[in-house]
């Protein structure tokens, strides 16, 4: 058996005001109050509040849009591109919004201030990607002049730029802890990068085609990649080993996200469907369909408890994982069949699409896996197993581990920054 959702994902919301396709989503904190813009040069992540979980788009049609979950309504738009907007990303905080955009331009917005926004030039070509650093004090672009740049949030200024890809650059983020970088390329590479040292760190180049979208795992120890080659592949950026490799799409995969927990993660693709993966068990969970179209962009909220996807048929879907909440000792306690158990290297093979039947998607069938027969004693066979299975019970225990170590690290963190500023207010 395996540790399951308690329901399938289901379509909660879709927007409709867009024009064009929409290029890119993200969501905002589940907080109550946005700050005035006169806020944007002192924001402090930790001592102000935002809008509720609203979704963010932006699309062909030059235009940001950001939605109400409750009422489904369309919360605010700005228009103050002159291109079409190819990327959205909101701060740490959910206080700001930045946009990217074919005008070579990144613009910083304050989502409950029509119109006003900070205009930041230095990229010479589309900006494809743009991503706040955890600290909401810098954030990373990615742009079709083949650079990935970072610059100042506050300071509103362009500080360096990473210049090794030899082809657009797609799509760059920061790591969890904001030490490195990790880009994407139509020169078939994924880079990543240390910021302090501004140096390349490694290229992982096993893609066969442009590569559209990378991320990092929660944890911080794994990169995802999306390419045109329709695959996923799963890289641990301590080692650089492949860890997983997925080719379950019909068309290319242009965009992912992990779950918050790290174990789970959704691509959209251009054959119209979202997938669900499960990283534990190495196996598609679901195929969800609802675009009319090539699905552009997906993105969980900060929470895990939806994530929203766009597509070339100017719809912004809101899907409710119903999987927020994880059992991890349930987890620990599951062991894994044979046909879809990781190797002692920690290299998946490529997944066979087994996709329980539920609401909100296709019904799809289950795929056996055919197993060739061993001349192996069967008390060795058991033994091995036995050996193999506690040695995954290890890992994912050393993974749990690790993101609640990092989870108490930001919790401590913004205690002490709370605690400071509580010092700071009170009058000697």
């Amino acid at each position: 058996m395996t540790a399951r959702c308690p329901e399938d994902p289901s379509l909660e919301r879709h927007f409709k005001g867009h024009r064009d396709a929409v290029t890119s989503v993200d969501f905002s904190l589940n907080t109550k109050q946005l700050v005035p813009w006169a806020c944007l040069l002192v924001e402090d992540d930790h001592q102000r509040e935002g809008c509720g979980a609203e979704p963010a788009s932006g699309s062909m049609d030059s235009c940001l849009m950001v939605w109400h979950m409750k009422p489904q309504t369309r919360a605010y738009r700005f228009a103050g591109h002159k291109d079409a907007v190819t990327c959205v990303n909101f701060s740490p905080s959910g206080h700001l919004l930045a946009s990217g955009s074919r005008d070579k331009t990144v613009r910083i917005w304050v989502p409950n201030v029509k119109g006003e926004s900070t205009v930041f030039r230095a990229h010479t070509a589309t900006v494809r990607s743009v991503h706040f650093c955890s600290d909401g004090q810098s954030f990373v672009t990615a742009s079709d002049d083949k650079t990935v740049k970072v610059w100042s949030t506050h300071r509103q200024k362009f500080l360096f730029s990473l210049s090794q890809h030899i082809n657009w650059v797609r799509c760059a983020k920061f790591s969890p802890d904001g030490r490195l970088i990790v880009s994407a390329s139509d020169d078939k590479t994924v880079k990543l990068w240390d910021k302090t040292s501004r140096e390349c760190v490694h290229s992982y180049c096993e893609h066969g085609g442009f590569v559209t979208y990378v991320d990092f795992h929660p944890s911080g120890t794994c990169i995802a990649a999306a390419g045109m080659d329709n695959t996923v592949k799963v890289w641990d950026v301590r080692t650089h080993r492949l860890l997983q490799h997925y080719q379950l799409h019909s068309a290319a995969v242009n965009a992912l996200s992990f779950h918050p927990s790290g174990n789970y993660l959704v691509t959209a693709s251009s054959d119209s469907t979202l997938k669900i993966l499960d990283l534990m068990e190495g196996r598609l969970l679901y195929t969800l369909h609802g675009h009319q179209g090539p699905a552009t962009t997906v993105a969980f909220s900060r929470t895990g408890e939806y994530f929203a996807s766009g597509g070339s048929d100017e719809q912004v879907m809101v899907w409710k994982s119903n999987f927020d909440v994880v059992d991890y000792g349930e987890v620990l306690r599951v062991q894994r069949p044979p046909a879809t158990r990781a190797s002692s290297s920690g290299t998946l093979p490529e997944v066979d699409p087994l996709v329980p039947p539920g609401r909100g998607r296709s019904q799809e069938s289950m795929q056996s896996q055919s197993q060739e027969p061993v001349s192996v004693p069967q008390s060795l066979t058991s033994t091995l197993e036995h050996i193999v299975g506690q040695l995954d019970v290890l890992t994912q225990t050393v993974s749990i581990l690790e993101q609640r170590l990092t989870l108490t690290e930001d919790k401590l963190k913004q205690c002490l920054e709370n605690q400071q500023l509580i010092m700071q207010r009170t009058p000697p």
